[in-house]
């Protein structure tokens, strides 16, 4: 009897087994199925982009042609406003005691910029105690995870000379005080550690809490220290420290400024890496036109990551099937800390509460004068929707660059992989543009903001507000929303605002870091 080994399953056991992989393959590559998963997209939410949510604007846009008035004004530097950087200290302020009360450890977590402010605070905190810092330590942070030191982002040299004379600072401990570390501070509870400092902490709660444990143990580490002290009620000499620390002694390692400096000057040659493309990217401009914008370019910092999109709970036109992911994405990242919203989506993006998508960013940029001729460099970590979601805004801006486009990936080595010495990189060309522009507040926005304010520099801010209301009028054609857009932002490119309470120094440098020239 001849035997038939051959096995041909049957339709249910066809769908058993279709279950089974189903059941298994999320346990195998969960990032297949993990909704908004950080490192990969979800099949199920990112790699179906939706269409253009704003069809009308964007054929508006694509149809316009801009005046060579409105390019000489955009791309014109702003006017003196009568400020000048100004953080020396008077000379007639007495000089603290020498002696110090003991050292001084801060443990920072966050993104670079976050990791910035921690630094100028530290410095303030050991000016008011009158203690050694110790360079501070850079925690590695669960979304950047950048195990970048402190010399590896900033010259460390350069930052202890410019403030030799306001405060002690050493690159580590003495021999006797190396137990201090993150790991003992990891492994129980310890009596130099001080994690109660509470957001927004005044001079005296650190004279009150921290210098007993500096007098008693000759060294205190303070964890957690991000937004730890406050802006207001300081003394002035303490606030242009922070001024001094976060503009003159923070600078990027030389390796870090080199690469920027060379993608800058590629931003500003004669764009010639395709010509035939170029000819037809500018069809229907003058020659006045592309002549104003010559060797200059714009900078926008994109930040529509996956966070930001779930915080937010606003509607990105993925359907139903992206608000649940989003939602249950908001569930396993914060625990149930961030709810789903209350309002509507008309109602969120009416009070400015909904981040800028890329498309929507680049009808901005097209209504205030950008052209399809203009040097557009993308400063951005992630978008939310990978190159897909970028689709509308590279239609209207096809010489948009980032770092890979301009630069080999030899000329990369020394940032790659490295989320702070990368957004390193993207500030420095940041601060040397013509022109920057952010999709939405965040640590990145307000340090640059602070920063291009300092140096009087062009920097757009948008009314997410007034842009929020437009783009929900459906019905608007492009000649309106475009009048509605450049009235709506005639005061707010980079125009000085004094720093009110409780906002910060580092994103309003006036008066506190400035002096009327």
């Amino acid at each position: 009897m001849k035997l038939n080994y051959d096995y041909y399953p049957t339709q249910s056991q066809r769908a058993a087994l279709a279950a089974l992989l189903l059941v298994l393959l999320p346990a195998f590559s969960p990032n297949l199925f993990a909704p908004l998963g950080r490192a990969y997209p979800s099949i199920f939410s990112e790699w179906n982009a939706p269409k253009p949510r704003h069809l009308r604007l964007l054929e508006g846009a694509l149809g316009s042609q801009t005046s060579v008035q409105l390019q000489t004004k955009l791309w014109s530097p702003l006017a003196n406003q009568g400020w000048r950087p100004c953080f020396e200290e008077p000379t007639d302020v007495p000089l603290p005691s020498k002696k110090s009360r003991g050292y001084i450890q801060v443990f920072l977590d966050g993104g670079l910029n976050q990791q910035k402010m921690g630094i100028c605070d530290a410095v303030a905190v050991a000016k008011i105690l009158n203690a050694t810092l110790v360079i501070p330590h850079l925690d590695v942070n669960p979304v950047w995870r950048d195990t970048s030191l402190f010399a590896d982002i900033f010259d460390l040299d350069h930052f202890i000379d410019v403030l030799r004379d306001e405060v002690s600072i050493v690159k580590e401990l003495p021999y006797e005080l190396s137990w201090s570390s993150r790991e003992y501070y990891a492994t129980g509870i310890r009596a130099t550690r001080i994690k109660t400092a509470p957001i927004q902490a005044s001079a005296d709660w650190y004279l009150e809490n921290v210098l007993p444990v500096l007098q008693s143990y000759g060294i205190a580490a303070i964890s957690p220290f991000s937004h730890r002290l406050t802006f207001n009620n300081l003394p002035a000499n303490i606030q242009r420290l922070r001024c001094k620390v976060n503009f003159q002694a923070l600078v990027f390692v030389p390796h870090v400024k080199a690469l920027g400096e060379t993608i800058v000057n590629r931003l500003r040659e004669t764009y010639t890496k395709n010509q035939g493309a170029e000819t037809k990217y500018m069809q229907g401009e003058t020659n006045e036109i592309r002549k104003v914008g010559t060797g200059k370019y714009v900078v926008l910092h994109l930040r529509f990551d996956k966070d930001m999109a779930a915080h937010s709970a606003c509607d990105f036109g993925g359907g139903k099937a992206e608000k649940l992911a989003l939602a249950k994405y908001r569930q396993v990242l914060w625990q149930g800390r961030v709810l789903n919203s209350q309002f509507r989506d008309e109602e969120l993006r009416s009070h400015g509460r909904c981040p800028l998508t890329p498309e929507e960013i680049g009808l901005l940029l097209a209504a205030l004068g950008f052209t399809n001729s203009t040097r557009l460099y993308l400063a951005s970590h992630k978008v939310y929707g990978g190159e897909a979601r970028i689709t509308t805004l590279r239609k209207l801006f096809p010489l948009m660059e980032d770092k890979k486009s301009l630069t080999s990936v030899e000329e990369r080595a020394g940032v790659e992989g490295k989320a702070s010495l990368s957004a390193a990189v993207d500030y420095y060309v940041s601060m040397h543009s013509d022109i920057f522009i952010s999709a939405s507040p965040g640590n990145m926005h307000n340090a640059l903001v602070g920063h291009r304010a300092l140096l009087n520099l062009k920097t757009i801010r948008p009314n997410m507000g007034l842009l929020g209301q437009l783009f929900s009028n459906k019905s608007m054609e492009w000649s309106e929303f475009q009048q509605a857009v450049l009235d709506g932002h005639k005061s707010r490119q980079g125009q000085i605002r004094l720093r009110k309470e409780i906002q910060s120094i580092y994103t309003y440098p006036a008066p506190d870091c400035m002096c009327r020239s």
